[in-house]
Protein backbone atom coordinates (compact mmCIF):
# COMPACT_ATOMS: atom_id res chain seq x y z
CA UNK A 1 0.00 0.00 0.00
CA UNK A 2 1.47 3.38 -1.25
CA UNK A 3 1.34 5.77 1.34
CA UNK A 4 -1.35 8.11 -0.58
CA UNK A 5 -3.55 5.54 -0.47
CA UNK A 6 -2.68 4.72 3.46
CA UNK A 7 -4.65 7.15 5.37
CA UNK A 8 -6.70 8.11 8.32
CA UNK A 9 -10.03 9.78 9.44
CA UNK A 10 -10.83 12.15 12.03
CA UNK A 11 -14.88 13.25 12.26
CA UNK A 12 -15.42 15.54 14.40
CA UNK A 13 -19.00 14.90 16.84
CA UNK A 14 -18.38 16.64 19.80
CA UNK A 15 -20.85 19.81 18.97
CA UNK A 16 -23.79 19.99 20.84
CA UNK A 17 -26.26 20.85 18.20
CA UNK A 18 -28.42 23.43 20.04
CA UNK A 19 -29.60 24.53 17.04
CA UNK A 20 -31.74 21.64 16.62
CA UNK A 21 -33.31 21.58 19.36
CA UNK A 22 -33.65 17.85 20.09
CA UNK A 23 -32.55 14.50 22.48
CA UNK A 24 -31.19 13.56 19.11
CA UNK A 25 -28.06 13.72 18.92
CA UNK A 26 -27.16 15.96 15.55
CA UNK A 27 -24.86 13.73 13.61
CA UNK A 28 -27.79 10.91 13.95
CA UNK A 29 -30.67 13.04 12.64
CA UNK A 30 -31.81 11.07 9.64
CA UNK A 31 -31.39 12.00 5.79
CA UNK A 32 -33.20 9.48 3.50
CA UNK A 33 -33.55 6.83 6.63
CA UNK A 34 -30.07 6.91 7.10
CA UNK A 35 -28.16 8.68 10.33
CA UNK A 36 -26.12 11.97 9.13
CA UNK A 37 -22.84 10.26 10.69
CA UNK A 38 -23.50 7.19 8.94
CA UNK A 39 -23.57 8.61 5.35
CA UNK A 40 -20.60 9.74 6.26
CA UNK A 41 -18.74 6.74 7.25
CA UNK A 42 -20.26 4.95 4.04
CA UNK A 43 -18.12 7.19 1.87
CA UNK A 44 -15.32 6.73 4.04
CA UNK A 45 -15.33 3.51 4.00
CA UNK A 46 -15.70 2.87 0.37
CA UNK A 47 -12.53 4.47 0.17
CA UNK A 48 -10.80 2.56 2.32
CA UNK A 49 -9.38 4.31 5.48
CA UNK A 50 -6.61 2.30 7.82
CA UNK A 51 -8.03 3.92 10.92
CA UNK A 52 -10.86 6.13 12.03
CA UNK A 53 -11.87 8.33 14.66
CA UNK A 54 -14.88 9.96 15.71
CA UNK A 55 -14.35 12.69 18.13
CA UNK A 56 -17.58 13.41 20.65
CA UNK A 57 -18.69 15.46 23.48
CA UNK A 58 -22.12 15.66 24.82
CA UNK A 59 -24.83 13.09 23.51
CA UNK A 60 -21.20 10.40 22.76
CA UNK A 61 -23.34 7.69 24.69
CA UNK A 62 -25.72 7.94 21.67
CA UNK A 63 -23.20 8.14 18.91
CA UNK A 64 -20.89 5.30 20.40
CA UNK A 65 -23.80 3.43 20.44
CA UNK A 66 -24.58 4.17 16.24
CA UNK A 67 -20.87 3.23 15.10
CA UNK A 68 -20.59 0.56 17.93
CA UNK A 69 -20.58 -2.33 14.62
CA UNK A 70 -18.29 0.77 12.55
CA UNK A 71 -14.83 -0.19 13.57
CA UNK A 72 -14.18 3.11 15.00
CA UNK A 73 -11.62 4.48 17.18
CA UNK A 74 -13.58 7.12 19.98
CA UNK A 75 -12.00 10.37 21.33
CA UNK A 76 -13.36 12.47 23.88
CA UNK A 77 -13.65 16.52 23.58
CA UNK A 78 -14.91 17.20 26.99
CA UNK A 79 -15.05 21.10 26.51
CA UNK A 80 -16.30 22.69 23.42
CA UNK A 81 -13.21 24.92 22.60
CA UNK A 82 -13.24 25.01 18.86
CA UNK A 83 -12.45 22.88 15.84
CA UNK A 84 -8.63 22.60 16.60
CA UNK A 85 -9.12 21.65 20.22
CA UNK A 86 -11.65 19.09 18.64
CA UNK A 87 -9.09 17.43 16.39
CA UNK A 88 -6.48 17.86 19.16
CA UNK A 89 -8.38 14.94 20.77
CA UNK A 90 -7.49 12.44 18.10
CA UNK A 91 -3.90 12.57 18.75
CA UNK A 92 -3.84 9.75 21.15
CA UNK A 93 -6.15 7.58 18.96
CA UNK A 94 -3.50 8.12 16.25
CA UNK A 95 -0.54 7.67 18.40
CA UNK A 96 2.43 5.64 16.22
CA UNK A 97 1.10 7.05 12.76
CA UNK A 98 2.28 9.88 10.34
CA UNK A 99 0.70 9.19 7.46
CA UNK A 100 -2.25 11.59 5.84
CA UNK A 101 -5.09 12.19 7.28
CA UNK A 102 -8.60 13.87 6.42
CA UNK A 103 -10.43 15.82 9.00
CA UNK A 104 -14.39 15.58 8.44
CA UNK A 105 -17.55 16.75 9.75
CA UNK A 106 -20.42 14.37 11.10
CA UNK A 107 -22.86 17.13 10.38
CA UNK A 108 -21.55 17.40 6.71
CA UNK A 109 -22.22 13.89 5.54
CA UNK A 110 -22.23 13.78 1.58
CA UNK A 111 -18.85 14.78 0.34
CA UNK A 112 -17.89 12.30 -2.05
CA UNK A 113 -15.75 9.38 -2.03
CA UNK A 114 -14.22 11.31 -5.60
CA UNK A 115 -13.76 14.44 -3.72
CA UNK A 116 -11.73 12.63 -1.08
CA UNK A 117 -9.60 10.73 -3.22
CA UNK A 118 -8.72 14.15 -5.27
CA UNK A 119 -7.80 15.57 -1.47
CA UNK A 120 -5.40 12.59 -0.54
CA UNK A 121 -4.07 12.33 -4.44
CA UNK A 122 -3.36 16.62 -4.28
CA UNK A 123 -1.33 16.21 -1.06
CA UNK A 124 0.54 13.52 -2.46
CA UNK A 125 0.62 16.02 -5.73
CA UNK A 126 2.67 18.64 -7.22
CA UNK A 127 4.67 21.19 -4.98
CA UNK A 128 4.18 18.94 -1.87
CA UNK A 129 1.88 21.20 0.17
CA UNK A 130 1.27 20.62 3.76
CA UNK A 131 -2.26 21.13 3.97
CA UNK A 132 -5.40 20.72 1.10
CA UNK A 133 -8.80 22.47 2.18
CA UNK A 134 -11.92 21.48 0.52
CA UNK A 135 -13.76 24.81 -0.55
CA UNK A 136 -17.10 25.26 -2.45
CA UNK A 137 -18.82 28.52 -4.22
CA UNK A 138 -22.07 28.05 -2.96
CA UNK A 139 -25.21 30.69 -4.78
CA UNK A 140 -25.42 32.59 -0.72
CA UNK A 141 -22.45 32.09 1.04
CA UNK A 142 -23.83 32.92 4.20
CA UNK A 143 -21.63 32.92 7.18
CA UNK A 144 -18.74 30.18 6.06
CA UNK A 145 -15.42 31.05 6.44
CA UNK A 146 -13.65 32.70 3.19
CA UNK A 147 -10.70 31.72 1.71
CA UNK A 148 -8.50 34.12 -0.29
CA UNK A 149 -6.49 32.55 -3.10
CA UNK A 150 -3.12 33.62 -4.32
CA UNK A 151 -1.46 31.96 -7.16
CA UNK A 152 -2.91 29.02 -8.72
CA UNK A 153 -4.74 26.73 -5.79
CA UNK A 154 -2.45 28.41 -3.05
CA UNK A 155 -4.51 29.52 0.00
CA UNK A 156 -3.15 33.61 0.91
CA UNK A 157 -5.61 33.58 3.78
CA UNK A 158 -8.44 32.00 5.91
CA UNK A 159 -10.54 33.75 7.68
CA UNK A 160 -13.92 33.23 9.86
CA UNK A 161 -16.43 35.11 8.37
CA UNK A 162 -17.31 36.67 12.37
CA UNK A 163 -13.58 37.88 11.76
CA UNK A 164 -13.57 38.93 8.45
CA UNK A 165 -13.58 42.89 6.55
CA UNK A 166 -16.83 43.96 4.43
CA UNK A 167 -13.89 42.80 1.42
CA UNK A 168 -13.30 39.58 2.80
CA UNK A 169 -17.40 38.22 2.86
CA UNK A 170 -17.68 39.48 -0.23
CA UNK A 171 -15.63 36.39 -1.50
CA UNK A 172 -17.19 33.39 -2.73
CA UNK A 173 -14.95 30.78 -1.71
CA UNK A 174 -16.23 29.48 1.24
CA UNK A 175 -13.90 27.08 3.86
CA UNK A 176 -15.88 23.77 4.01
CA UNK A 177 -13.43 22.57 7.29
CA UNK A 178 -12.44 19.42 5.34
CA UNK A 179 -8.62 19.28 5.04
CA UNK A 180 -6.14 16.72 4.51
CA UNK A 181 -2.63 16.97 6.30
CA UNK A 182 -0.20 14.53 7.34
CA UNK A 183 0.01 13.51 10.88
CA UNK A 184 3.17 14.32 11.65
CA UNK A 185 2.43 17.87 10.78
CA UNK A 186 -0.93 18.46 11.94
CA UNK A 187 -0.97 17.54 15.86
CA UNK A 188 2.62 19.76 15.51
CA UNK A 189 1.55 22.70 14.21
CA UNK A 190 -2.09 22.23 16.23
CA UNK A 191 -0.38 22.88 19.26
CA UNK A 192 1.17 26.16 17.92
CA UNK A 193 -3.03 27.17 17.47
CA UNK A 194 -3.82 30.39 19.88
CA UNK A 195 -7.43 31.33 20.79
CA UNK A 196 -7.12 35.27 19.98
CA UNK A 197 -10.27 35.80 18.66
CA UNK A 198 -14.07 37.23 18.71
CA UNK A 199 -15.11 33.79 19.80
CA UNK A 200 -12.01 32.53 22.08
CA UNK A 201 -11.84 29.55 20.77
CA UNK A 202 -9.09 27.43 19.05
CA UNK A 203 -9.65 27.15 15.11
CA UNK A 204 -8.02 24.75 13.04
CA UNK A 205 -8.04 26.69 9.66
CA UNK A 206 -5.24 28.78 11.77
CA UNK A 207 -3.00 26.05 11.01
CA UNK A 208 -2.99 27.44 7.37
CA UNK A 209 -1.04 30.05 8.49
CA UNK A 210 1.11 28.21 10.67
CA UNK A 211 2.34 25.58 8.22
CA UNK A 212 2.98 29.01 5.65
CA UNK A 213 5.40 30.40 8.16
CA UNK A 214 7.24 27.14 7.99
CA UNK A 215 7.13 27.43 4.12
CA UNK A 216 4.56 24.86 3.81
CA UNK A 217 2.05 25.89 1.42
CA UNK A 218 -1.71 25.26 1.87
CA UNK A 219 -3.76 24.30 -1.63
CA UNK A 220 -7.45 24.11 -2.44
CA UNK A 221 -9.52 21.40 -3.86
CA UNK A 222 -13.02 23.07 -4.79
CA UNK A 223 -16.21 20.88 -4.50
CA UNK A 224 -19.68 20.81 -4.89
CA UNK A 225 -21.99 22.97 -2.74
CA UNK A 226 -23.75 20.23 -1.86
CA UNK A 227 -20.81 18.21 -0.61
CA UNK A 228 -19.88 20.64 1.89
CA UNK A 229 -23.43 21.37 3.13
CA UNK A 230 -23.75 21.02 7.07
CA UNK A 231 -26.59 20.76 9.04
CA UNK A 232 -27.05 23.54 12.53
CA UNK A 233 -31.05 23.43 12.42
CA UNK A 234 -33.78 21.31 11.59
CA UNK A 235 -34.19 23.87 8.61
CA UNK A 236 -30.64 23.06 7.02
CA UNK A 237 -31.53 19.48 7.88
CA UNK A 238 -34.97 19.72 5.37
CA UNK A 239 -33.54 21.37 2.79
CA UNK A 240 -30.28 18.78 2.50
CA UNK A 241 -32.69 16.09 2.38
CA UNK A 242 -34.60 17.90 -0.61
CA UNK A 243 -31.01 18.05 -2.33
CA UNK A 244 -30.59 14.50 -1.69
CA UNK A 245 -33.76 13.42 -3.43
CA UNK A 246 -33.69 15.49 -6.02
CA UNK A 247 -30.40 13.58 -6.80
CA UNK A 248 -32.00 10.41 -6.08
CA UNK A 249 -34.52 11.19 -8.34
CA UNK A 250 -32.49 12.20 -11.51
CA UNK A 251 -30.26 9.25 -10.47
CA UNK A 252 -33.99 6.50 -11.15
CA UNK A 253 -34.91 8.36 -13.87
CA UNK A 254 -30.94 8.02 -15.58
CA UNK A 255 -31.35 4.32 -14.83
CA UNK A 256 -34.26 3.56 -16.07
CA UNK A 257 -37.19 3.92 -13.95
CA UNK A 258 -40.41 6.21 -14.69
CA UNK A 259 -41.65 8.47 -12.04
CA UNK A 260 -44.56 10.25 -13.10
CA UNK A 261 -44.45 13.01 -10.67
CA UNK A 262 -40.51 13.00 -9.44
CA UNK A 263 -40.98 15.53 -6.49
CA UNK A 264 -43.93 13.38 -5.13
CA UNK A 265 -41.56 10.35 -4.75
CA UNK A 266 -39.40 9.75 -1.70
CA UNK A 267 -36.33 7.67 -1.35
CA UNK A 268 -34.65 6.22 0.96
CA UNK A 269 -30.41 5.80 0.94
CA UNK A 270 -30.59 1.97 0.28
CA UNK A 271 -33.60 1.68 -2.73
CA UNK A 272 -33.20 -0.11 -5.93
CA UNK A 273 -35.22 0.16 -8.75
CA UNK A 274 -35.02 -2.55 -11.54
CA UNK A 275 -35.73 -1.07 -15.70
CA UNK A 276 -38.72 -0.10 -16.45
CA UNK A 277 -40.39 0.49 -13.01
CA UNK A 278 -43.16 2.92 -12.86
CA UNK A 279 -43.72 4.75 -9.98
CA UNK A 280 -46.85 6.68 -9.57
CA UNK A 281 -47.17 9.62 -7.17
CA UNK A 282 -46.62 10.25 -3.39
CA UNK A 283 -44.95 7.14 -2.91
CA UNK A 284 -42.67 6.40 0.15
CA UNK A 285 -39.45 3.85 0.00
CA UNK A 286 -38.33 3.12 3.42
CA UNK A 287 -34.98 1.70 4.17
CA UNK A 288 -34.40 -1.98 2.26
CA UNK A 289 -36.85 -1.76 -0.67
CA UNK A 290 -35.58 -3.76 -3.85
CA UNK A 291 -37.89 -3.73 -6.96
CA UNK A 292 -37.46 -5.71 -10.13
CA UNK A 293 -37.46 -5.07 -13.78
CA UNK A 294 -41.18 -3.75 -15.11
CA UNK A 295 -42.80 -3.47 -11.26
CA UNK A 296 -45.37 -1.18 -10.74
CA UNK A 297 -46.00 1.07 -8.10
CA UNK A 298 -48.68 2.51 -7.77
CA UNK A 299 -49.87 6.05 -5.96
CA UNK A 300 -49.58 6.30 -2.40
CA UNK A 301 -48.24 3.15 -1.45
CA UNK A 302 -45.86 3.11 0.88
CA UNK A 303 -42.60 0.37 0.88
CA UNK A 304 -40.10 -0.91 3.59
CA UNK A 305 -37.61 -3.52 3.93
CA UNK A 306 -39.09 -5.37 1.13
CA UNK A 307 -38.49 -6.98 -2.41
CA UNK A 308 -40.63 -6.44 -5.18
CA UNK A 309 -40.40 -9.51 -8.09
CA UNK A 310 -40.66 -8.03 -11.81
CA UNK A 311 -43.64 -7.11 -13.37
CA UNK A 312 -45.41 -7.13 -9.75
CA UNK A 313 -48.52 -4.30 -9.02
CA UNK A 314 -48.41 -2.53 -6.05
CA UNK A 315 -51.31 -0.33 -4.56
CA UNK A 316 -52.66 2.28 -4.80
CA UNK A 317 -52.96 2.99 -1.12
CA UNK A 318 -50.65 -0.25 -0.44
CA UNK A 319 -48.58 -0.60 2.64
CA UNK A 320 -45.51 -3.30 2.46
CA UNK A 321 -44.09 -3.76 5.55
CA UNK A 322 -40.84 -5.38 6.35
CA UNK A 323 -40.26 -8.83 6.03
CA UNK A 324 -42.35 -8.95 2.55
CA UNK A 325 -41.38 -10.96 -0.91
CA UNK A 326 -43.46 -10.99 -3.43
CA UNK A 327 -42.65 -12.89 -6.32
CA UNK A 328 -42.78 -12.27 -10.18
CA UNK A 329 -46.19 -10.88 -11.80
CA UNK A 330 -48.34 -10.81 -8.08
CA UNK A 331 -50.87 -8.06 -7.26
CA UNK A 332 -51.37 -6.62 -4.14
CA UNK A 333 -54.02 -3.49 -4.37
CA UNK A 334 -55.77 -0.72 -2.71
CA UNK A 335 -55.77 -0.46 0.96
CA UNK A 336 -53.54 -3.56 1.44
CA UNK A 337 -50.72 -4.35 4.12
CA UNK A 338 -48.38 -6.96 4.62
CA UNK A 339 -46.14 -7.99 7.24
CA UNK A 340 -43.11 -11.03 6.66
CA UNK A 341 -45.24 -12.24 3.64
CA UNK A 342 -43.96 -14.37 1.19
CA UNK A 343 -45.71 -14.02 -2.14
CA UNK A 344 -45.38 -16.15 -4.87
CA UNK A 345 -45.74 -16.22 -8.44
CA UNK A 346 -49.30 -14.71 -9.67
CA UNK A 347 -50.67 -14.61 -6.30
CA UNK A 348 -53.97 -11.91 -5.90
CA UNK A 349 -54.89 -9.82 -2.48
CA UNK A 350 -56.60 -7.26 -4.53
CA UNK A 351 -58.32 -5.47 -1.96
CA UNK A 352 -59.28 -4.36 2.21
CA UNK A 353 -56.73 -6.93 3.89
CA UNK A 354 -54.33 -7.35 6.50
CA UNK A 355 -51.89 -10.57 5.39
CA UNK A 356 -48.58 -10.74 7.97
CA UNK A 357 -46.73 -13.53 9.09
CA UNK A 358 -47.77 -15.67 5.81
CA UNK A 359 -47.19 -17.55 2.85
CA UNK A 360 -49.58 -16.92 -0.09
CA UNK A 361 -49.29 -19.82 -3.03
CA UNK A 362 -48.80 -19.30 -6.39
CA UNK A 363 -52.08 -18.26 -8.57
CA UNK A 364 -54.09 -18.08 -4.94
CA UNK A 365 -56.52 -15.25 -4.48
CA UNK A 366 -57.35 -13.42 -1.20
CA UNK A 367 -61.02 -11.82 -1.31
CA UNK A 368 -61.50 -8.35 -0.24
CA UNK A 369 -61.23 -8.44 3.59
CA UNK A 370 -59.19 -11.29 4.41
CA UNK A 371 -57.18 -11.24 7.42
CA UNK A 372 -54.25 -13.34 9.44
CA UNK A 373 -55.49 -13.52 12.70
CA UNK A 374 -51.14 -13.51 13.79
CA UNK A 375 -50.91 -11.95 17.10
CA UNK A 376 -52.90 -13.62 19.85
CA UNK A 377 -51.28 -10.27 22.63
CA UNK A 378 -47.96 -12.26 23.33
CA UNK A 379 -46.73 -14.14 20.19
CA UNK A 380 -46.98 -14.47 16.67
CA UNK A 381 -48.38 -17.23 14.40
CA UNK A 382 -48.04 -17.79 10.83
CA UNK A 383 -50.60 -18.96 8.13
CA UNK A 384 -49.77 -20.69 5.12
CA UNK A 385 -52.54 -20.65 2.53
CA UNK A 386 -51.47 -23.16 -0.75
CA UNK A 387 -50.89 -22.46 -4.19
CA UNK A 388 -54.37 -21.68 -6.26
CA UNK A 389 -56.12 -21.50 -3.12
CA UNK A 390 -59.33 -18.92 -3.10
CA UNK A 391 -60.05 -16.68 -0.13
CA UNK A 392 -63.22 -15.65 0.29
CA UNK A 393 -64.31 -11.89 1.12
CA UNK A 394 -63.65 -11.07 4.70
CA UNK A 395 -62.10 -14.13 6.23
CA UNK A 396 -60.44 -14.34 9.31
CA UNK A 397 -57.93 -16.95 8.68
CA UNK A 398 -56.79 -17.40 13.11
CA UNK A 399 -52.98 -18.82 13.06
CA UNK A 400 -51.08 -20.95 13.27
CA UNK A 401 -53.74 -22.12 10.63
CA UNK A 402 -52.94 -24.18 6.88
CA UNK A 403 -55.03 -24.18 3.80
CA UNK A 404 -54.15 -26.78 1.24
CA UNK A 405 -53.30 -26.22 -2.59
CA UNK A 406 -56.79 -25.45 -4.53
CA UNK A 407 -58.82 -25.13 -1.28
CA UNK A 408 -61.61 -22.44 -1.03
CA UNK A 409 -62.78 -20.59 1.74
CA UNK A 410 -65.93 -19.43 2.22
CA UNK A 411 -66.75 -15.60 2.52
CA UNK A 412 -67.27 -14.36 6.37
CA UNK A 413 -65.82 -17.43 7.42
CA UNK A 414 -63.35 -17.88 10.56
CA UNK A 415 -61.26 -20.33 9.84
CA UNK A 416 -59.60 -21.88 12.89
CA UNK A 417 -58.92 -25.11 11.42
CA UNK A 418 -55.98 -26.64 8.89
CA UNK A 419 -58.04 -26.67 5.54
CA UNK A 420 -57.79 -29.83 2.85
CA UNK A 421 -56.92 -29.32 -0.28
CA UNK A 422 -59.03 -28.73 -3.05
CA UNK A 423 -61.95 -28.81 -0.22
CA UNK A 424 -64.50 -26.32 0.76
CA UNK A 425 -64.26 -24.97 4.04
CA UNK A 426 -66.94 -22.73 5.35
CA UNK A 427 -68.30 -21.33 8.92
CA UNK A 428 -71.20 -19.23 9.36
CA UNK A 429 -74.39 -19.20 11.43
CA UNK A 430 -77.70 -20.30 9.39
CA UNK A 431 -79.32 -17.44 8.20
CA UNK A 432 -83.20 -17.17 9.30
CA UNK A 433 -85.81 -14.74 7.97
CA UNK A 434 -88.70 -13.72 9.57
CA UNK A 435 -91.24 -12.65 7.50
CA UNK A 436 -93.01 -9.09 8.00
CA UNK A 437 -90.51 -8.23 11.12
CA UNK A 438 -88.97 -5.10 9.81
CA UNK A 439 -92.74 -3.48 8.48
CA UNK A 440 -93.51 -4.43 12.17
CA UNK A 441 -90.44 -3.01 13.43
CA UNK A 442 -91.04 0.66 11.45
CA UNK A 443 -94.53 0.82 12.14
CA UNK A 444 -93.91 0.48 15.94
CA UNK A 445 -91.00 3.19 15.92
CA UNK A 446 -93.34 5.51 13.94
CA UNK A 447 -95.82 5.47 16.82
CA UNK A 448 -93.67 5.65 19.74
CA UNK A 449 -91.96 8.92 17.42
CA UNK A 450 -95.45 10.36 17.06
CA UNK A 451 -96.53 10.09 21.07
Amino acid sequence: MTDQRRFAVVILAAGQGTRMRSDTHKVLHPIASRALLLHLLDRVDALGAERKVVVVGKGREQVEAAIAARNVGIAVQAEQKGTGHAVEQAAEALAGYDGPVLILYGDTPFVQTDTLRRMLDRLDGEGGPGIVVLASSPEDPLNYGRIILGEGDRIAKMVEYKDATEEERAVRLCNSGMMAVRARDLFRWIEQVGNDNSAGEYYLPDIVNIAAAEGREAVVIEGDPYEAAGVNSRSELAHLELQWQRRRREQALDEGATLIDPESVWFAYDTKLGRDVTVEPHVVFGPGVQIADGATIHAFSHIEGATIGSKASIGPFARIRPGTRLAEGTKVGNFVELKKAEVAQGAKINHLSYVGDASVGAKANIGAGTITCNYDGFNKFRTVIGAGAFIGSNTALVAPVTVGDGAIVGAGSVITKDVEADSLAIERSEQKGIAGWARRFRERVTRKAAE
